[in-house]
């Protein structure tokens, strides 16, 4: 059951940032309950205004929590801000007070101010981080074999070699170089658009590793994401562009983009990236597929399969690692296409 707020911010914190007023709930994940509050130091003539987060009890909770204020403390060390200023910890309530940031509508090219500080966000892990996050983890066999299992369902056209395809790729994905710090889940509603700004919260999720895996969101739509969009290419080119020149502002060396082909495939072959973190148990969600069809924010499991194929097809047109894999996507597509004629694409924009 959730706790109310005087539960959690306890005298250890009312010592250190006086005693709070103003609350008001926040909209939050089952994980967490948020709060934003008035602390009594002041901040330009009002009291400093700030968010508190509860990790509330449940499994991973201490993980997430630890993750969350590492991946914050990592980010602390960029120049330009990238997340908000880390105020306060309680760790044995799991909570973090923070410094509240506005909101503002963003901009119809908000994914290239967002792939800017995505950059930023990246570049601030070195590698004397090693072991305060976790490494990334990509997908593995199971992955493999459920989307194998949907082509044959679908009836597609699946031409030798594309599971050797699958397997080397899979180990490039774990292979892959680089020690970013990864948000996790850089979703719209985890980047505050301020006017100083992009800004990202909620780091329950980071890890270490290519920067990458994340970069591919733009492209692939988001996969871990309530919020698809599917930019139109030019959009597109300019945010990578974005990211490719703040990482070069921020590191002094160019990206090497070779591994975002990979990194698209790997979303697209994994079924948890159809649903919500809740429902990331286990189950199969690609072979739900050919039977029902379901909802989860702007787009459903089928638009999102779709729209994930004709970029992952696009994208291996001429590739000599992935030829099979280019066949087969686009076998799928074209299967899912016609069994499904009213399937419409992802939306262009941001809600």
């Amino acid at each position: 059951m959730p706790l109310t707020f005087g539960d959690t911010f306890g005298d250890a914190l009312r010592a250190e940032l006086g005693s709070p007023t103003e609350v008001r709930s926040l909209s939050s994940s089952p994980r967490s309950q948020v709060w934003r509050v008035a602390l009594p130091a002041e901040v330009r003539g009002r009291p400093r205004q700030a968010v508190v987060k509860h990790l509330v009890d449940g499994p991973g909770a201490a993980e997430r929590y630890a993750r969350e204020v590492a991946a914050l403390g990592i980010a602390a060390r960029s120049p330009a801000p990238v997340v908000p200023r880390l105020l306060a910890t309680d760790p044995e309530r799991r909570l973090l007070v923070l410094d509240h940031l506005d909101h503002h509508t963003p901009a119809p090219d908000w994914i290239v101010h967002y792939a800017e500080s995505l950059a930023r966000l990246h570049a601030t892990a070195v590698p004397e981080d090693a072991g305060l996050l976790p490494r990334w983890q990509g997908p593995g066999e199971t992955d493999i074999a459920a989307f194998l299992a949907l082509a044959a369902a679908l009836g597609a056209a699946v031409p030798a070699g594309v599971r050797d395809e699958l397997e080397a790729l899979v180990g490039r994905l774990d292979r892959a170089p680089g020690h970013a710090l990864l948000h996790g889940d850089p979703c719209p509603g985890n980047d505050l658009h301020t006017i100083e700004g992009v800004r990202f919260v909620d780091f329950e999720q980071a890890s270490l590793g290519s920067g990458l895996m994340e970069l591919a969101y733009l492209r692939i739509g988001f996969p871990t994401c309530w919020c698809v969009t599917a930019a139109a290419e030019p959009l597109l080119a300019r945010a990578e562009r974005a990211y490719r020149t703040a990482w070069r502002a921020a590191t002094g060396s160019e990206l090497r983009v070779d591994g975002l082909v990979d990194a698209c495939v790997g979303w697209l072959i994994r079924g948890d990236a159809l649903v919500q973190r809740a429902h990331r148990d286990g189950t199969d969600h690609l072979a739900r597929v050919p039977d029902e069809d379901w909802t989860w924010g702007t787009a459903s499991a089928r638009q999102r399969l779709v729209h994930r194929l004709g970029v992952v097809g696009a994208l291996t047109a001429e590739d000599p690692l992935l030829g099979a894999v280019h066949v087969l996507t686009a076998s799928m597509r074209g299967r899912m296409l016609a069994r499904w004629p009213v399937l419409r694409p992802v939306p262009a924009l941001r809600p």
